[in-house]
């Protein structure tokens, strides 16, 4: 039997202005001694497109590999966005006809069916999170890539061995480590919450819509049966929580 080549894969996107100028990168270290980055540029569009982008073109890039057959892909991201639509989501939205839970579209779909379809032409890929700008070389790394692309358009890529590249790509959080869900539901989401809110998002008769203030999420809410409304802590946060609800990341209207 052939020896196993287990290929480690950060990725990750960017969009200067959310809808804005887009890039996205990716760094993958082979068999343990060799490394290739991909980018590219990604013109106007959302920092989830480019986030799942990077991960496309990590995946598509090993199931072109020569050796797919006896690769193991470990593909890293900081986008809980990504990590739990490809884990956890994917699966619900096919059945459901590409709906979500709450009846809408997938934000998205073309690229989700795109993901699906080259996780299938791997033999084996194993998703980890690692905390964004938190020190791992090969996440900076992934993010100083897209970022180029997204501001200038161009960034030189490398392609040789690890020994001359000048990062630790070995560098990984502990297996399991606790994503940075800001997107969970807050407790008193009027005044009596504790930290200051970004925004509040609501669900209303199948519609995501977003209020600067408390107030003015209440009062499309109250007394209403059936709706949701959280509040957001981040621009990140909101664009998460929006994508959850079916909310369409490329509409301006649906999320800032």
């Amino acid at each position: 039997m052939s020896e196993k080549i287990e290929i480690l894969a950060f990725t990750d996107g960017a969009a200067k202005g959310n809808p804005g100028p887009g890039g996205w990168g990716a760094v993958l270290l082979i068999g343990g001694a060799t490394v290739r980055e991909l980018g590219a540029a990604g013109g106007a569009t959302t920092n989830n497109r480019m986030e799942m982008t990077a991960a496309l073109r990590a995946l598509q890039w090993v199931a072109e590999f020569k050796d797919v057959d006896q690769s193991i892909l470990t593909l890293v991201t900081d986008s809980t966005y990504v990590l739990r639509g490809a884990t956890e989501w994917l699966r619900g939205w096919k059945k459901k006809g590409w709906r979500t839970a709450s009846g809408g579209e997938v934000a998205n779909r073309d690229l989700w069916e795109l993901l699906d379809g080259a996780m299938g032409a791997c033999p084996k890929v194993v998703w980890r999170y690692v905390p964004g700008h938190s020190g791992f070389p090969g996440n900076e790394r992934a993010d100083a890539i897209a970022s180029a692309f997204a501001t200038t358009g161009s960034f030189p890529l490398y392609d040789g061995s690890l020994d001359g590249y000048g990062h630790d790509l070995t560098r990984l959080p502990e297996a399991g480590a606790a994503m940075r869900n800001t997107s969970k539901p807050s407790k008193g989401a009027g005044s009596g919450a504790k930290g200051s809110a970004h925004s509040y998002v609501s669900l209303v008769d199948g519609v995501v819509r977003t209020h600067r203030t408390w107030g003015e999420c209440e009062r499309l809410v109250k007394g209403r049966s059936g709706v949701r409304f959280r509040k957001t802590s981040s621009a990140a946060d909101e664009r998460e929580l929006i994508a959850q609800w079916g909310g369409r990341l490329d509409d301006p209207g649906a999320g800032r």
